[in-house]
């Protein structure tokens, strides 16, 4: 399996000629969906869901299936069954990978601030993509932990803490789409060796940069 990372929160995983993509949102280019075999949306927000970005990857390619939770797929109306509803504790096939969904809402931002529904995507029992919130998938040795590292609804000592409970043998940042150079620097310095220690190698990778899931 290879992982690529694109803008923001989006990633591709390949295998065997296979593409997913999750969260191809506002911030990220559409060219991340070209030759995408199926797509996976965490949430509804405009830097994890685009849908002129899908309506029109959907359109160039009429075998392209979503699957996303109800709230997106509400907003996609009109793409009939190609479009397909999950929630926590849902199982799937996209792409020929394994999906299991975990979770079911947004992280906390403030309590003046509705919640709304997000879900976590674990693929092939290896990778985790939790959208926007730390959700702890119930998964042994999961290869890559996608981390959210900069978001209005954590702090750097939540994301120690969560990589340390989930215990990936790797952690590679998303999310990261409003940080400067600064700011790279300093989650960089904190989640890396030089910080409290996660328990796990943390990567950074720029978009278009794969690396190799085993």
């Amino acid at each position: 399996m290879q992982l690529t990372k694109f803008g923001h929160a989006c990633v591709q995983l390949e295998q065997d000629g296979r593409r997913l993509v999750i969260d191809p949102g506002g911030l990220t280019d559409p060219a991340a969906l070209d030759g995408a075999s199926a797509v996976l949306v965490t949430h509804e927000h405009f830097d994890h869901f685009s849908e002129s970005a899908l309506r029109a990857a959907a359109a160039a390619d009429p075998a392209l299936e979503i699957w996303t939770n109800t709230a997106v797929a509400a907003q996609l109306d009109g793409l009939g069954n190609r479009v397909h509803r999950v929630g926590e504790g849902d199982a799937f096939t996209a792409a020929g990978f394994d999906i299991q969904v975990h979770g079911a809402w947004h992280a906390v931002i403030h309590p003046d601030i509705p919640r709304i529904s997000n879900i976590g995507f674990l693929i092939d029992r290896r990778v985790f993509h939790p959208g926007d919130a730390l959700t702890v998938p119930d998964q042994p040795g999961l290869q890559a932990l996608l981390l959210p590292v900069h978001a209005p609804w954590s702090t750097l000592g939540h994301l120690v803490d969560y990589v340390r409970e989930v215990a990936p043998k790797h952690a590679y940042a998303i999310h990261d789409g409003a940080l400067n150079d600064t700011g790279i620097a300093m989650v960089g310095g904190l989640l890396g060796e030089h910080g409290p220690g996660l328990g796990a190698p943390y990567t950074r990778l720029t978009a278009g940069a794969t690396v190799p899931v085993s």
